[in-house]
């Protein structure tokens, strides 16, 4: 069948003489014809030979209608970038105005994807047969992909504009505008320009970064031409602010701009109006004269012009105050512990802030603290509005903390008040952040898009993966985006950039190949930023494992699975090795479909066996797979699973004390806590075990030092319940020195409301104690100073003491109490050998010990000593010198 095929198309062209003499005889039901070779010879996997035919015969017959149709078409559909064959086909029916065949030709052409050309050639046939919503359609796909195209882009700027949809139009007119100043167009530049400030004359922003770019592209004196367009704009439509930061702007660029030194001086005399001493700080900045430097002079008047009646001003040692009158060059300020302090409007300018009526200093001396804390925690935009306006603008998290916590918000309202403030920084489209740090937030006067924010985010991290998360995000939120969109060049930039030759192969070299494909599925334009192929960079890793476990992203682990499965032959053993970083349960599922049982079953063994290099596989094994017949076709007794878990235990105790890899080892260090205590498989393990084992595992339990006494006791207790006469493995008991502080849930609650008041209440109390005692002056004989100073130190001792103790605390749970043997929250009763009398006391902890009740502390000599006695059993003890003998008579669980 296939043969026969290949005739008819040798035959076809053998017939096919003189083309261009043939041209009148070619129509689109011809072409029809030809497709439908074509899509006989996909049928039956020939296209390679055809395309091979006609390649040969237009060696000699160049001029070959079919030939060139049938050897561009396959190209085309096999993807490859080569259309000359079809341009120059096209071309020869242009040429002779058979318009409805060029129609058709670049029709097909585009059913494998957007063509400049195609779409350019389209769009004139429209145009000659006045088909001008078919071209208007056109012209819109190419202004999409040809981001060089600005001509047609203000062509459907101004049809969107005859059309009444102004916003399409402003779209259409911000491309043309970007494509004309990449091309240094100037003169359509400025028309453009004039355009948009008609229609948005507010989007200050747009125009501020436009003219940036004019700048760089064009000339600076070009952008000074379009800052004085905005100038006119904003100061017609009485923006002092904007007009202000605009002729700031043009003089950077000329500071000898006389136009822009002029009217900067009457915008502040417009701003400040009403201010006394406008006309004289105008005077000594020397604003209005040429001789002396505009930015100096701009900066001498602005930090002047702060100065006037009712303003406020911040001194670092009387704190806030207010401008009561200013005289000449004298002024006087109520601070709110110095009223009536006069000084030097010099001095003033070099020792003072000026404050906003609505900074948050301000506002805190002004207002009541009850009026101040309800409008903070019921608004909390409005609060970050006020504090980061407070700090030029630019302001991070815990600089907000320190403002409200303690003097505004207590601790707990802080919390809850804090996650409403993250989200409102997040989504609110009034925040932004800067643009050197993620971390500082700035507020916008005008509401930025999803885009923008994502983008400044984006440029404002520092941290690789926090930018993958970034650009996922940008794609995940932002729809049609464009192949001129600079935001989204400019983050695919950053991922191309580590895929240079000759770079060396690491995490950051893979996550960004993988994304850029990934991407590249949905923006086919991205497809020439990827210079790597696969299976060249994964030959060129050195150390595969480490770089897996450096991928921190899930996403990206799993696509480089994929990748390693669909290039890589012996994939199998690669998943073997990279599964205890992976953890994902796919792997195991793929390697089962492939027959690797043996394989899995050798790796489960060799986790637990090498368990301090697969701690987390450990755990992953037995929390999701100890069902699987695999995990028992492994041979790990219950013994080996729980010698194992405990021994992870100790290690992860180990490596945190030491500082190593903190985090990771937290995490399963509670995983295993969990397992072992929480989940009850140690005792579980108990009531089944025989002697021998038990004291195998307790001996192991009785090392890991970092575990809860608590735990160790009652592990103990449920060992004694089994086996009441089981000795344990070395008499002195670690656990009652163990860092860990056991306590009562009743005292416990008690210490940290103690904590709190001394922290929302009591420190700053004294802080105001300190600023008073200060601002009385001398300090060698204050001594409201020296009292205040001392407080202070009891103070932060206290609470550095508290919270080191809550720290430590463990919950005692009355329900472990085992009257066996005498511990904590029993109730003992002694009788004194020598006096023959009996004593009772209570074996509490440091917080409750009351020992004028008998309540003593386990931590205490007598207490510790008596630890652990039982039922009976006599000891001796020396108080002040004297050995006394006691007997245990009774033990009892106490009322707690």
């Amino acid at each position: 069948m296939s043969e026969t095929l290949l005739k008819n198309v040798q035959d076809m062209l053998n017939e096919e003489k003189f083309t261009r003499a043939m041209l009148n005889n070619y129509s689109i039901d011809r072409f029809k014809e030809l497709d439908a070779v074509l899509d006989k010879a996909k049928k039956e996997r020939v296209l390679n030979d055809i395309k091979n035919i006609c390649d040969e015969h237009l060696s000699h017959s160049k001029n070959s209608i079919i030939a060139i149709y049938f050897s561009g078409m396959i190209a085309l559909s096999q993807h490859t970038i080569d259309d000359a064959a079809l341009v120059s086909l096209v071309g020869i029916f242009v040429d002779n105005h058979k318009w409805n065949i060029v129609k058709y030709l670049c029709e097909r052409i585009l059913e494998y994807g957007e063509s400049k050309f195609a779409l350019r050639t389209l769009g004139e046939c429209y145009k000659n047969d006045n088909e001008e919503e078919k071209m208007f359609d056109t012209w819109r796909r190419l202004v999409k992909i040809d981001t060089d195209e600005a001509d047609i882009a203000k062509m459907l700027a101004e049809h969107a504009e005859k059309q009444g949809d102004i916003e399409e139009a402003a779209d259409y007119f911000k491309k043309a505008l970007h494509r004309y100043i990449n091309k240094q167009l100037f003169a359509n530049v400025r028309e453009i320009w004039v355009k948009l400030l008609e229609y948005h004359p507010e989007d200050t922003d747009f125009f501020l970064s436009v003219q940036s770019k004019a700048a760089k592209n064009i000339s600076t004196d070009k952008a000074v031409s379009l800052l004085t367009d905005v100038y006119n704009s904003r100061r017609k439509h009485g923006d002092i602010n904007t007009s202000i930061v605009v002729l700031k702007l043009i003089l950077n660029y000329d500071e000898r701009d006389a136009f822009a030194r002029k009217e900067i001086t009457e915008c502040f005399k417009q701003k400040y109006a009403r201010h006394s001493q406008l006309e004289e700080y105008i005077r000594i900045s020397n604003l209005t004269q040429n001789w002396r430097n505009v930015h100096e002079a701009i900066l001498d008047f602005e930090k002047h012009i702060a100065f006037d009646k009712g303003n406020f001003v911040y001194h670092r040692t009387w704190g806030v105050g207010r401008i009561a009158k200013v005289e000449g060059d004298d002024i006087v300020i109520d601070f709110s512990k110095k009223r009536a302090h006069s000084m030097s409007l010099k001095m003033a300018v070099d020792a003072l802030q000026t404050l906003e009526k609505t900074h948050i200093w301000v506002l805190k001396a002004t207002m009541s603290k009850e009026k101040l804390h309800e409008k903070i925690k019921n608004d909390p935009e409005w609060t970050l509005k006020t504090i980061i306006k407070s700090y030029d603008n630019f302001c991070d998290i815990k600089r907000i903390k320190s403002e409200l916590v303690p003097s505004v918000l207590s601790l707990g309202e802080w919390a809850s008040w804090s996650t409403k403030a993250h989200n409102i920084l997040k989504d609110n489209p009034l925040f932004g952040v800067s643009s050197d740090n993620i971390n500082v937030h700035t507020v916008r006067e005008r509401s930025l898009s999803k885009e923008e924010k994502l983008y400044n985010e984006f440029k404002a991290e520092k941290k690789f993966f926090n930018r993958l998360s970034l650009i996922r995000e940008y794609v995940h939120e932002i729809k049609n985006i464009e192949p001129d969109s600079e935001h989204f060049n400019e983050m695919t930039a950053f991922f191309a950039g580590y895929l240079k030759p000759n770079m060396p192969v690491n995490e950051h070299t893979v996550t960004s190949y993988l994304l850029l494909k990934d991407l590249a599925g949905s923006f086919d334009f991205l497809g020439p930023l990827i210079h790597l192929n696969f299976i060249a960079m994964f030959e060129r890793i050195d150390n595969l494992s480490q770089l897996f476990q450096r991928l921190k992203d899930e996403k990206t682990k799993r696509d480089f699975l994929a990748q390693i499965k669909l290039f890589i032959p012996d994939w199998q053993d690669i998943y073997i090795k990279l599964f205890p970083y992976a953890l994902i349960g796919s792997i195991i599922e793929e390697l089962k479909e492939d027959g690797c049982e043996n394989k899995i079953v050798a790796m489960i063994r060799g986790c637990f066996e090498n368990y301090k290099e697969n701690r987390e596989a450990v755990v992953w094994f037995y929390r999701n797979y100890r069902e699987d017949p695999l995990f028992a076709a492994a041979g790990l007794s219950d013994e080996k699973i729980i010698i194992t878990l405990i021994r992870l235990l100790e290690l992860t105790y180990r490596e945190i004390d030491n500082h190593r890899d903190t985090s990771d080892n937290k995490k399963i260090n509670k995983q295993v806590y969990s397992i072992l205590f929480k989940e009850n498989l140690l005792e579980d393990y108990i009531e089944s075990a025989g002697r021998e084992t038990i004291v195998r595992v307790y001996t192991l339990i009785e090392d890991v030092k970092d575990l809860d006494p608590a735990d160790k006791l009652k592990l103990k207790n449920r060992i004694l319940n089994k086996y009441p006469d089981f000795k344990f493995l070395g008499a002195v008991e670690k656990d009652t020195v163990s860092r860990t502080l056991i306590v009562t849930v009743a005292k416990y609650d008690e210490k940290q409301k103690q904590l709190e008041r001394i922290m929302t209440e009591d420190i700053p109390a004294n802080s105001k104690e300190i600023a008073f005692a200060l601002s009385l002056g001398d300090l060698r004989e204050n001594a409201e100073y020296k009292a205040a100073k001392e407080k202070q130190e009891i103070l932060n001792s206290t609470v550095v003491k508290l919270k080191n103790e809550i720290e430590r605390a463990q919950l005692f749970d009355p329900s472990t109490v085992n009257t066996s043997r005498v511990s904590f929250g029993t109730i003992v009763t002694l009788t004194n050998e020598a006096s023959g009398k009996d004593e009772v006391y209570t074996i509490m902890g440091p917080w409750e010990s009351d020992p004028v009740n008998k309540i003593i502390s386990y931590l205490s000599p007598f207490g510790n000593s008596l630890m652990n006695k039982q039922r009976g059993e006599k000891f001796s003890f020396e108080i002040n010198n004297e050995k006394v003998t006691y007997t245990v008579k009774e033990i009892a669980v106490a009322n707690i």
